[in-house]
Formats: structure tokens, C-alpha cells, sequence
């Protein structure tokens, strides 16, 4: 269990011992952001870097001890050298007697800048405009070192809010030019989609880790060997794809198509959304993603094979689901995300989040069928079924006849499943970055249990009639069509509560 510290003066004197298991943590110095370190709405924290410091510190069978700096306080952090390696998206410090690793990633700075702005494609323009950056990072470095060379440049450090924040400024012409990593380019795409790059700051720079001024020669072998392990075994690019493979997918018209779908037919059907998560656990906002993949919050869409409703669900699983009407929203949304469970729960246990999320999209799509069929594919061909990335390789090959051929099953689409999960990890990002968490109020609660109550006794109602039925007509195998699902039920007590304020 990693414990987390927040950035304060450290007063001990000289190196840090080595991490050792049950008697010294490993001491990682960041930052806030993105790719560094961030915490989700449950406060689990995510980000590359974290990832990355964590697969380290269990290849030494330590803890870790997350300092994280304040941008205003990075580089006094840095001097005092009072950690084991600073991962914050860090270059090596010219001049300096502070150590680093090989180099992680490759990036370099750029500017960002309205797309109905006039594009600058040399650093001369610079001349007498304003530039935006967040404080303390190493943009805001570059762009010092350009107000030497640009006559009338000039640079506005901001220490307030996030870069996104900033770059929403941008998209509203609030202001003119920000400064940005190239790494982060295609995730402000995705959020601010108006955005366009077209100059480099400065040439390319390594990405790595610092080791403070007098590193532990031990540890400083170590991190190197691990960091040119991880970039042929396949764990960097994993965790790459993770963070960053899915937001290259939308084009710019799709983030403005969607942004727009979000503030006038989002607030038609949240409530069902809403109902769905308090019904199975799933974020609302990931059933939303879904479903405007599936239909674009069309609830009479249907598609040439008679796929039909807001969650396009099939004749046969909104059977399997007893759902009377696929064409009601709010049957379909909760059928919908009752029916992701399901496929999340056939999935083995060693299958973890996130991935066991995006495999039960993607067997959504192509059906439960064809997705066991492509992880048995994946366990013939050396992959593992259970990680997101490597079933992204293999489930267009099931469009292939001789992998087909070989399962002894029909060819399927898999590549147009990839797309989809893809693309629903990106509607979903977006989704969490402009709509607050699931929370009610007592009352909206209650009439959210309401809505599930009624549209659960329809459900039983249409089970009820469709018994009697078969019990006139159907055949042994028709009896077992709708057993074996588990069918969550729904309580009062599942709902958080929140102040009556944010209503």
C-alpha cells in the first residue's frame, strides 16, 4: 500500500537509504497532471508515471512515499534532493549536478493556439504577443529562455487550476497562445477541440527521471536496468496505450458533435443513466458513452439487422434481459448496463480493471461468441487474453479466414469492436471531464428508486407473459432461454448521499 505525502520542507540531512522491504519506502518526488499523477473521482491515483514508479517499487518489493510538489515548489524540491528519483515529466537540468536516468520518453514543447487564429510557424512571431503557462514547469523554462532572443515577448505563469483549465481559456479566446508538451496534444484535442499546433518551442528533449545529486550508485543501476527492460518488454508501450492509444481516434467534428449532444440531449436521458448506476455500479457516464456510440442517444434507433433501441441492443439479449420494449430508454439503458455486468462477470477473476471493462465492451459489441472465440485466438498465438492491449491486436484478426477457419467459427468484425471501445474510452474521458459524479439527494434518490421499480416491474411483467407462453408452446430448449441471469435488485442505502445545495 503506497502511502502519499503532501510537498512540505524537508529538514533530515544527507542521502536517502536504500528502499528495503518492511523498513524504507521508495521516495518519489512529483507533480500534479495528466501523465504524472492525478486521482480519479474515488481518489485512486493514476497517471503514467505513477504506473510506472509502481511497477518499479514492486520490482523491489517496496512502498512508495508520493511527494507531491506544488508547481511553485518543484525545483526547490529538487535542490533539496530529499527523494529517491523525481518523476514529474522532467528533462535533465542543464548546469546541475543533479543525476538522471536514460531517457524514458522523447517530447518537446509546443504552442498551442486557436484554430481561427492566424498559425505562427516560426519563434520570431513571438514578438510581441502573450503566451500562457502553467508555473513550474518546463514550458515555462523554454519560454524564459525565449524572451532573451523575442523582442517584446511576454510569458503569464499560471499557478491557479490545471491545464485543461487553461486550455478551456484558449478555446473561448479568453486568452491567445499557451505553451504545452507534445505528449499532451492529442488529450487537449480531445477536450478542447479547437485547438491547433503548428510551432515547436524547442527541439526534441528527453523525458526521464531525476535522481537528486548524489543517487545511491545500487538504486541508480537499478532504475537503469529497469527502465531498458521496459521498453522492450512491452510494459511501456502498454502503459502508453493505456493513458493515450484511445484519444486519437475521435477527429475534431466528433468532439464538437459530442460536446454539443452533451448540453442538449444528454440531460433527456441522464436520469436513466443515473438509475442504471445505482442499479449495477457502472458510472453513469461510461453507460452514456456507450450508448452514444451505440446510438447517439437515439432512442428509436435501428440498425439493417434490426439492432434496435438507445443501447442497440439485439432481439435475442433483450429477450434474454425481458425487456418489453426496446425502444423505451429507459428498459434499454438499464438492460444495457445490467447486460456489460453480466459479460464483466464472465470474464476470469484474474482479469483486472480497466481492462476487464473494456473486454466486456468490446464482447458487447461482437457478442459473447466471438469475443471467447478471439481470446481463444489470443491464447494460440502467445497473447494475453485478459489485457486490453494485446486483445486489440488480436480480435481484427477474427475478420481473417484462416483465423476463422482455424476457431471453426464464422468471421466476425472484430476489428469494428476495437473502434468501439476505443472510441467509448474517449466519449467516456470527455463525459468525465464536462458532468459531475453520480450523487443525489435523498429525494432524488428516492425517485430514482422509483423509476427502477417501475421499469423492473414491467421487466417481470413481460417475463411473466412470455412464461406462460412458452409454457403452451415452447421446447425444452426455449424453457432455459432466459436462465442463468443474475438480475442486481436495487436499494435505497446504495445511493450516496451529497449536500442539498447540489441539487
Amino acid at each position: 500500500m503506497a502511502a502519499f505525502l503532501i510537498a512540505t520542507a524537508c529538514g533530515e540531512v544527507g542521502p536517502l537509504p536504500f528502499p528495503t522491504p518492511a523498513q524504507h519506502d521508495l521516495v518519489v518526488l512529483t507533480r500534479p497532471g495528466l501523465l504524472t499523477y492525478s486521482t480519479d473521482d474515488n481518489g485512486n491515483p493514476t497517471g503514467i508515471e505513477y504506473d510506472l514508479t509502481q511497477a518499479f517499487a514492486q520490482e523491489l518489493g517496496v512502498g512508495v512515499k508520493y511527494i507531491v510538489a506544488k508547481p511553485e515548489e518543484l525545483d526547490a524540491q529538487l535542490a533539496a534532493s530529499k527523494y529517491h528519483l523525481a518523476a514529474a515529466w522532467l528533462s535533465p537540468i542543464a548546469d546541475s549536478t543533479i543525476q538522471a536516468t536514460p531517457a524514458i520518453f522523447q517530447t518537446r514543447d509546443i504552442l498551442a493556439q486557436h484554430e481561427a487564429s492566424l498559425p505562427l510557424s516560426e519563434r520570431s512571431q513571438l514578438a510581441g504577443k502573450t503566451v500562457h503557462v502553467m508555473a513550474g514547469t518546463r514550458q515555462a523554462k523554454t519560454l524564459a529562455g525565449l524572451t532573451k532572443e523575442i523582442v517584446g515577448l511576454k510569458v503569464v505563469e499560471v499557478s491557479q487550476g490545471d491545464l485543461l483549465d487553461l486550455l478551456e481559456k484558449l478555446g473561448n479566446r479568453q486568452i491567445e497562445y499557451v505553451a504545452i508538451d507534445e505528449g499532451f496534444e492529442d488529450i487537449a484535442n480531445q477536450y478542447v477541440p479547437n485547438l491547433r499546433t503548428t510551432l515547436a518551442l524547442n527541439e526534441t528533449r528527453p523525458v526521464v527521471w531525476l535522481l537528486g545529486d548524489h543517487p545511491n550508485a545500487e538504486l541508480k543501476a537499478r532504475l537503469d536496468t529497469f527502465i531498458e527492460r521496459v521498453q522492450h518488454d512491452g510494459t511501456l508501450a502498454r502503459l502508453e496505450d493505456r493513458y493515450l492509444g484511445h484519444v486519437r481516434r475521435l477527429d475534431q467534428a466528433d468532439v464538437i458533435k459530442f460536446l454539443g449532444e452533451i448540453e442538449t440531449t444528454l440531460p433527456k436521458f441522464r436520469k436513466y443513466f443515473q438509475a442504471a448506476q445505482a442499479l449495477t455500479g457502472i458510472d453513469w457516464r461510461l453507460i452514456a458513452a456507450v450508448a452514444y456510440h451505440e446510438s447517439h442517444w437515439d432512442p428509436n434507433a435501428t440498425s439493417y439487422t434490426n439492432v434496435r433501441g438507445i443501447m442497440m441492443l439485439t432481439e435475442e439479449t433483450a429477450d434474454r434481459l425481458e425487456v418489453s420494449n426496446r425502444l423505451d430508454p429507459s428498459e434499454s439503458i438499464l438492460a444495457g448496463a445490467r447486460y456489460i455486468n453480466i459479460l464483466k462477470e464472465q470474464l476470469p477473476e484474474e482479469t483486472e480493471e480497466p481492462d476487464r471493462t473494456w473486454l466486456a465492451l468490446a464482447a458487447y459489441n461482437i457478442g459473447p461468441g466471438h469475443f471467447n472465440a478471439a481470446r481463444t485466438l489470443a491464447k494460440q498465438l502467445k497473447a494475453d487474453p485478459n489485457a486490453w492491449y494485446e486483445m486489440k491486436r488480436i480480435l481484427p484478426k477474427l475478420s481473417q479466414p484462416k483465423y476463422s477457419q482455424q476457431l471453426k467459427t464464422a468471421r466476425a468484425r472484430g476489428g469494428e469492436a476495437v473502434i468501439l471501445v476505443e472510441n467509448i474510452r474517449s466519449y467516456y474521458d470527455i463525459l468525465q471531464r464536462n458532468t459531475a459524479p453520480f450523487g443525489p439527494t435523498p429525494a432524488a434518490a428516492e425517485s430514482l428508486k422509483r423509476l427502477v421499480a417501475e421499469v423492473e416491474e414491467r421487466r417481470k411483467a413481460y417475463a411473466k407473459k412470455m412464461a406462460a407462453s412458452r409454457a403452451i408452446t415452447a421446447t425444452d430448449s426455449d424453457d432455459q432461454s432466459t436462465s442463468g441471469l443474475r438480475l442486481p435488485t436495487i436499494e435505497l442505502e446504495n445511493y450516496p448521499a451529497r449536500p442539498a445545495e447540489n441539487e
